[in-house]
């Protein structure tokens, strides 16, 4: 199924398959062992970028993530998969970590299910259960948006509208198919920037930033109510 709509097992394929790797190797149970003494490496999704070594995630880091980080505000995360990301946004007073699937919240869990300010949240697809309205300062997506098909992404949209705060920033990772590594790649919806543009204007939302040459496969949009 090369979108992933919410029936689709493709994500938790991916995490079954990511940890047959790591169980066959001996090399990689070594290497993993040392990653967990020293607290990097073990989280799942590192695989597809460390933000502190890869030159375009540590960007994204430094553009769209740290600048955001405040200790007295409050973010959502969706789709947070092993946390690679998360460590990044442990400066916020709340940090909701939104997800459906039960199997990848249980893999957060095992590095951030202890952390007092993670809430971990399982939706219903699209929704954020428990967040109050206009509550949210940052909410923050990388890897997911990418294989969620366009009429997912417009009811994210319009309900992380209801969630955010006036003047609050949201950042969306999504696929983008003018790109040839999205168009090779099946697992990557079809989306593209002036598609993505659409679908947050016509939510009523503004778009405040957007980069759509630092990836090569997908882009980034900012934008706020």
């Amino acid at each position: 199924m090369p979108l992933f709509e919410l029936d689709s097992s493709q994500h938790i394929d991916m995490l079954r398959d990511r940890r047959s790797r790591w169980a066959r190797s001996l090399p990689v149970r070594a290497a993993r062992a040392v990653a967990r003494e020293f607290g990097r490496g073990a989280v799942y999704g590192i695989e597809w970028g460390d933000p502190d070594v890869w030159d375009p995630l540590r960007f994204v880091r430094d553009r769209y993530v740290l600048p955001f980080v405040k200790p007295d505000q409050i973010a959502v995360e969706i789709g947070p998969g092993g946390g690679r990301w998360t460590r990044y946004l442990l400066g916020f007073k709340t940090l909701y970590a939104v997800e459906y699937y039960d199997a990848l919240i249980a893999e957060f869990e095992k590095t951030y299910g202890r952390n007092d300010r993670v809430k971990v949240i399982k939706n219903n697809g699209t929704d954020f259960p428990g967040i109050p309205t206009s509550s949210v300062d940052y909410v923050f997506s990388f890897g997911c948006f990418v294989h969620l098909s366009r009429s997912l992404i417009t009811n994210y949209i319009a309900n992380i509208k209801t969630i955010l705060k006036p003047r609050g920033n949201a950042v969306i990772h999504y696929s983008d198919k003018t790109k040839i590594m999205a168009q090779l790649n099946n697992g990557f919806s079809d989306n593209t920037p002036d598609a993505m543009r659409k679908l947050v204007t016509d939510t009523g939302c503004r778009i405040t930033a957007e980069d759509t040459t630092t990836m090569w496969h997908s882009s980034i949009i900012q934008f706020t109510r």
